[in-house]
């Protein structure tokens, strides 16, 4: 059995070989503060493309970036029934707001505050609060905003990047004259979102509606974007929300119409968060490591001098940095490659490893024997770690671009194959069943997929299937209009949906 970088594989136990992948990447580790975790500089390096794309895409739709505090009084939150009960439980509250000597070495809590303050879980209610004093008149309108902050969430079961206490976001929100411009608002983010993940994440995902039970608390509807893990589980990567009046009326944004009545105004919100890195991992990824798309990994190319002899060091360092500052010249996707030469002190193997486990897309190895034939070796991570082929300087210097993109697509395409192998149409209940059901229920094996199956829109038979298997509708999707009958409950259906486990 061939040896692999990562232990336990995917097969074996997929929840450790995530944990392991994670860490062998350096991506994030836990802190000491329970359900946190510390960002590393190869980790944020991902979130900051992240944050790089999909800023310029917020801007080149007309939108721009602010910022509100991170407390949220109390009271904010109680204006909107359905908001605050849907994040109740997830909320840190501040009650005091000084420190004092509790006359035993400690410190305890002193000086009340008169109203709590919540720890930013979203931030509606308090922009609202803002946008109510911004907004006067129809000419102030659209109002597009977004902000990149922390929230907080009170989890329980916390796991790296897919579920923590604080993480990183942007959440978009946006007011309207009109319901038509702010369905449109929302739509639109989405389709942002549909191709930031497929053509920068190389992550095929299927969009559509949530169903009620599963909407943004105080939200008329919510949609979203929906991968498949390797586990065959979704991953729920990005919603927008037309929030139709709900928070305009709580938060009393109020306008002048061109009629000259005051009407209340029409509001979305949309976001992504530090989630994001959490699902390459585990969409991408195989048993020696982290595998990422080279238009959002923080190096593109890794330098790997070998060195066997003292002697030639200053020979190969010399070629090396040279090659860095070609390739520094060349452009890929819109900007120079990002290369980084690693001069650690180490074996080069065991250089090239660490680099595989990182992902990243392409390591170069170069040592005497290739200067003195004026070429590169070239091993990509969309290969096996043993295929790597010896390339000229200058056509390597000359090809990257199309490697580059190869790579892209590549992963792309696979993730593409692994979600069509495991996406399929069930109308038959016991088939059904029998999909979400793994053999062994101790210890149960990668099982299941997406099911595209008939739904009859009652949330009685959503909840019995999600208390039997705990599997959820994920989305209704928008390609799927067939009408059929409902296998649950045996009454018409409208459409398909996509029935998965998830996380």
């Amino acid at each position: 059995m061939a040896k692999t970088a990562i232990n336990p594989k995917r097969s074996e136990d997929y929840p450790e070989w995530y944990q392991q992948v994670v860490k062998a990447a350096d991506l994030a580790e836990s802190s000491p503060v329970r359900g946190c975790m510390v960002i590393k500089p190869w980790g944020y390096g991902i979130w900051e493309n992240i944050q790089a794309v999909l800023d310029k895409k917020f801007k080149e739709t007309g939108h721009q970036n602010a910022y509100f505090p991170l407390f949220i009084p109390k009271s904010f939150l109680e204006k909107e029934a359905q908001h605050v009960e849907g994040f109740a439980k997830e909320c840190a509250v501040i009650t005091h707001h000084r420190l004092e000597d509790d006359g035993m070495g400690g410190l305890k809590p002193a000086g009340k505050l008169t109203e709590p303050y919540v720890v930013r879980p979203t931030s509606e209610t308090i922009i609202g609060a803002m946008f109510s004093k911004w907004i006067q008149s129809y000419k102030d309108l659209p109002l597009l905003i977004n902000q990149w902050a922390n929230v907080v969430r009170w989890e329980m079961r916390t796991r790296l990047f897919l579920r923590t206490t604080e993480f990183l976001w942007q959440e978009g929100h946006t007011v309207h004259a009109t319901k038509d411009e702010a369905m449109e608002e929302t739509l639109k983010m989405l389709d942002e979102y549909v191709d930031f993940a497929e053509n920068f994440m190389a992550l095929p995902v299927f969009k559509g509606e949530k169903t009620e039970s599963e909407r943004f608390p105080g939200a008329v509807s919510t949609y979203c974007i929906e991968p498949m893990m390797q586990d065959r589980k979704a991953l729920q990567a990005g919603t927008s929300h037309f929030l139709g009046q709900n928070f305009s009326k709580s938060s009393e944004i109020k306008f002048m119409a061109t009629s000259g009545e005051e009407e209340y105004a029409w509001t979305t919100s949309w976001g992504v968060s530090t989630r994001l890195i959490g699902g390459m991992v585990m969409a991408h990824s195989d048993d020696d490591g982290l595998i990422l798309p080279p238009r959002l990994a923080p190096s593109q190319i890794i330098i790997i001098p070998i060195i066997h002899k003292e002697e030639t060091k200053d020979k190969v360092m010399d070629y090396c940095q040279k090659l860095q500052s070609e390739l520094k010249e060349v452009y890929y996707d819109g900007s120079s490659v990002k290369v980084f030469l690693d001069k650690r002190d180490m074996r080069g193997g065991d250089k090239a490893w660490s680099w595989i486990k990182k992902g990243a897309p392409i390591r170069l190895e170069i040592g005497p024997r290739d200067i003195d034939n004026d070429s590169v070796f070239v091993g990509r991570r969309d290969k096996g770690p043993k295929e790597k082929v010896s390339l000229s300087r200058s056509e390597f210097l000359k090809t990257v671009p199309n490697i580059l993109s190869e790579i892209q697509n590549n992963i792309f395409t696979r993730a593409l194959n692994f979600r069509n192998e495991h996406t399929r149409k069930i109308d038959n209940k016991d088939d059904f069943y029998a999909f979400f059901t793994p053999k062994n229920k101790n210890k149960p094996e990668i099982h299941g997929g997406f099911a595209l199956t008939h739904w009859s829109g009652e949330s009685s038979v959503e909840q019995k299937i999600k208390d039997d298997l705990n599997v959820t509708i994920r989305c209704i999707p928008f390609d799927e209009k067939e009408s059929g009958t409902c296998p649950f409950s045996g009454k018409p259906s409208k459409q398909r949906v996509i029935f998965a486990k998830s996380y």
